[in-house]
């Protein structure tokens, strides 16, 4: 039986991972290769799943901690991805506020299963952002690193140091001055790694990064130094909110591409005038086949319309994923706003489904391998 080939495309939350991955896998399909994908999540009722889904992928999704702690139920999604015909390529999505991917996940994968996978390069996207923020050491609000605590830009810098290839996203937003200052930061924190520049949405860069997923991986015969106190004390900086809510009018039909931007867009403000750091906003909203996805991820960025419907509908079910430094109290108390504010506006009647707020637990990984053998 060929093997099939591992690939992890980490990164912090609002790196665009979700968009990358999408755009890996239809490249792959163009090739004839038969394509899983994973995604993970502390919660469930995932955005990247949802879209993914609706772009015709087969997604496996794992859900209530990170791929670490999860270790076996990963094990068995890829398997169940392989049910019916065994892909050649599985593309993995860990939880934005996860590290230390090697020693818990890579490491025990190869050891116990390298029978049946072969593991690619493990490739951190960077959001300009955060590495404008963290790497260029600029403060925020409170004096925080960019909006951040130390112990969560210590999760941002720690994944980066444990990539084989860093790939700095998103230069479609970037100019050719800002570009270059952002992979100075990385080059001069991470002299000895690889760095790439692409974009997840336009696809420029994805021809070398489709060549470097091709390779081997660098030798990783020792694994991350972490210190997990700091480390669980940055997610347990962060708020987590996933929620479901029903929108209906019996008016005439309304803009379901509306929908979802104006939700990110009400979030997007109240987080701004409560000072509290955004990782990501993500909305998926859709009606029948029709799906609209809309995204926040920073404070200096502008709300996204991602994915475009273009239709009009009298009933919509909406995902919300937000993850924000900070509480996950307030957090649920802005996004309720916002939903009440939004029917209002648009004449819509609302019913909540499954909601969950939360801080991260404590990282308590199945397996940690400092080398392949254990």
């Amino acid at each position: 039986m060929d093997k099939t080939r591992f690939l992890m495309i980490g990164g912090f939350l609002g790196a665009g991972k979700t968009t990358t991955i999408a755009r890996l896998a239809r490249h792959y399909c163009d090739q004839g290769e038969r394509v899983g994908i994973v995604t993970n999540d502390q919660a469930h009722g995932l955005v990247d799943t949802a879209s993914l889904r609706a772009q015709g992928f087969d997604v496996g999704e794992i859900a209530g901690a990170c791929f670490c702690c999860k270790f076996d139920e990963l094990m068995a999604a890829t398997a169940a991805l392989g049910a019916e015909h065994q892909p050649s390529v599985i593309l993995t999505e860990p939880v934005g506020s996860c590290t230390d991917l090697v020693a818990t996940v890579l490491h025990p994968l190869q050891h116990l299963y390298g029978d049946r996978y072969t593991l690619g390069p493990l490739v951190v996207l960077c959001k300009p952002e955060h590495g404008r923020k963290i790497l260029g050491r600029s403060t925020g609000h409170q004096g925080k690193m960019g909006g951040f605590s130390p112990q969560a830009s210590y999760i941002f810098s720690k994944q980066l140091e444990e990539a084989d290839v860093i790939v700095l996203n998103k230069i479609d937003r970037l100019t050719a001055t800002e570009q270059t200052e952002l992979l100075g930061l990385l080059e001069e924190r991470f002299p000895k790694k690889r760095i790439l520049a692409a974009s997840g949405m336009t696809g420029v860069g994805h021809a070398e990064l489709m060549q470097v997923l091709a390779e081997n991986p660098a030798s990783r015969e020792h694994a991350l130094e972490i210190d997990y106190p700091t480390y669980a004390a940055g997610e347990a900086a962060l708020g987590w909110l996933n929620g479901a809510v029903h929108f209906s009018s019996e008016a005439k039909p309304w803009s379901l591409d509306a929908l979802a931007e104006g939700l990110v867009t009400h979030i997007s403000k109240a987080l701004t005038l409560a000072e509290i750091e955004p990782g990501h906003v993500k909305v998926l909203a859709s009606s029948g086949p029709a799906t609209a996805v809309a995204n926040w991820v920073a404070t200096d960025a502008p709300v996204e319309l991602s994915v475009a419907s273009e239709r009009r509908v009298s009933t919509a079910d909406t995902l919300i994923n937000v993850r924000v430094h900070g509480d996950p109290d307030r957090l649920a108390r802005f996004v309720q706003q916002s939903i009440t504010t939004v029917a209002s506006e648009k004449g819509l009647e609302y019913q909540r489904g499954a909601w969950q707020t939360f801080r991260p637990g404590r990282p308590e990984p199945i397996h940690r391998y400092a080398t392949p053998d254990g």
